[in-house]
């Protein structure tokens, strides 16, 4: 808001004065007036890093309040006044004197540190930052001030801010990190949310919030296209929800799901994929072995496939990707492979919970949306079904397919079923599945066996074992 107070901190390093230079060029591109008070680097030295992110401040006006090679060669001293007193006047007459002439819009101070310095208690500094303030003001002039933290006066200029803006960086796979603390009289969405540098300069990504659902609930059913795997789901999978496939390494959890991809993509409804644990070529090369045209349906515009690259989105980015693909595309089906993969590739330190948070959140997104999605969930059990899915992820689900080896007659055998499914009927027995040339080929009902959950089934009679439930 015009006429307001706005601070940067970070530690070094982490886009305060990046930052600070693109709010000059908004400025300038919307044909206001602009001041760099700056006092650590060079008007050159500045034009010449903005210009290499792209970023055009030329018709700035800068005003330099750091010393110049010459205090260096000379060693000035004073004797008679103190150094703060000759420096205080020397600074601040050139502040005002340079905002009088400008009439600047826009001012930004990196850092404000050299205020700070030049007070000699916080009650001093207090009172210079409220008269500064209250002098802009007046003129209605948006500040941005830059700050790296410290003890030392840092309460008040947070007090006196009337907005706070915290950057932060870990390691390379924290990534940064952006938080707005507070935007007095008008609020600002809390937490932290995805930041990144690029070759156009800082990017920011929002953390997803919960939002009123965009289209009325549909539960018209996707098919897979495979008789078995339909009747298994009483049809297929509904809009608007969120299925988990789990299943150990190899057993077909993501053939599965292609087959889901390909038949609605075939039927012209516009699916999406994202790769976190296989490349795109070897994902098609594998699928259209299995006979799923996915590089026709490409062509076509009604697939879309991305492999996501390790460590080099933000939750927030990725996110903020799938939201406006999906929407440009008019996506109806979603496929995220897998959720292992998310969470080591994705940048956020090693807090699974708060990846499962923003997971949980895009899934939210897409569904109220109406369209469905579907998560790979690889389990660590070759055989046996101790948990259905990998740990805390089960949440996520409104459907929950599983996956699993079994050992008949020394024999290992692929099975499939449902274990929850919220809207419309499942089947409570699980069938063989084979994968082959031809795709996916589900059988039937695994009958007349008890132990098929642990692995080990035995035989125990005669039995359809088919029970459909609503």
């Amino acid at each position: 808001m015009e006429g307001r107070l706005y601070l940067v901190i970070g530690p070094p390093g982490t886009g305060k004065t990046l930052l600070g230079t693109q709010f000059l060029e908004a400025g300038l591109e919307a044909g206001d007036d602009v001041l760099f008070i700056h006092a650590e680097e060079s008007a050159a030295d500045l034009l010449a890093n903005t210009a290499e992110l792209g970023i055009d401040i030329a018709d700035a006006t800068f005003l330099d309040v750091g010393p110049d090679s010459e205090f260096f060669m000379e060693a000035e001293s004073y004797d008679v006044v103190k150094p703060r007193d000759v420096e205080d006047g020397h600074l601040i007459s050139d502040i005002r004197e340079t905002i009088e002439r400008v009439d600047p819009d826009r001012v930004l101070i990196d850092p404000i540190t050299h205020f700070q310095y030049l007070e000699p208690t916080e009650y001093q500094f207090r009172k210079r930052i409220i008269s500064f303030a209250r002098f802009l003001q007046d003129r209605e002039t948006t500040v941005l001030a830059t700050k790296t933290p410290s003890n030392q006066m840092d309460s008040q200029l947070r007090s006196l801010s009337d907005g706070i803006i915290s950057l932060s960086y870990g390691d390379e796979k924290a990534g940064r990190r952006i938080r707005l603390r507070k935007h007095r009289g008008i609020g600002q969405q809390d937490g932290s949310h995805g930041m990144e540098i690029r070759e156009s300069g800082v990017e920011v990504y929002p953390a997803l919030e919960p939002e009123q659902r965009t289209r009325s609930f549909d539960p018209t059913q996707f098919s897979a296209g495979v008789p078995g795997l339909d009747s298994l789901l009483d049809g297929g999978l509904e809009r608007g929800t969120v299925t988990i496939i789990s299943g150990p390494s190899g057993v077909g959890k993501s053939t599965t799901a292609t087959e889901f991809l390909a038949s609605a993509a075939a039927d012209g409804s516009p699916a999406l994929a994202y790769l976190f644990d296989e490349s795109i070529e070897t994902f098609t090369y594998r699928c259209e072995t299995f006979g799923m045209p996915l590089s026709q349906l490409r062509d076509e515009g009604t697939l879309h496939i991305e492999e996501v690259e390790s460590l080099a989105l933000s939750p927030e980015e990725f996110a903020n990707r799938v939201k406006t693909q999906a929407a440009e595309r008019g996506a109806e089906l979603v496929v995220i492979d897998g959720i292992a993969g998310y969470k080591n590739a994705i940048k956020h330190g090693q807090d699974d919970v708060e990846l499962r948070r923003r997971l949980h959140a895009l899934t939210q997104h897409l569904t109220r949306g109406n369209v469905a999605v579907v998560l790979i969930d690889q389990r660590r059990d070759v055989t046996g079904l101790h948990e259905p899915t990998s740990e805390n992820v089960s949440y996520l689900a409104d459907n929950i397919v599983f996956e699993n080896y079994i050992e008949v007659e020394g024999e290992l055998q692929r099975v499939i079923g449902a274990l929850k499914k919220r809207v419309g009927g499942f089947e409570t027995v699980p069938r063989r599945f084979e994968i082959t040339a031809d795709g996916l080929q589900v059988g039937d009902p695994v009958s007349g066996m008890h132990g098929v959950f642990e692995g080990v089934p035995e035989q125990h009679g005669d039995s359809s074992g088919r029970s459909p439930t609503r």
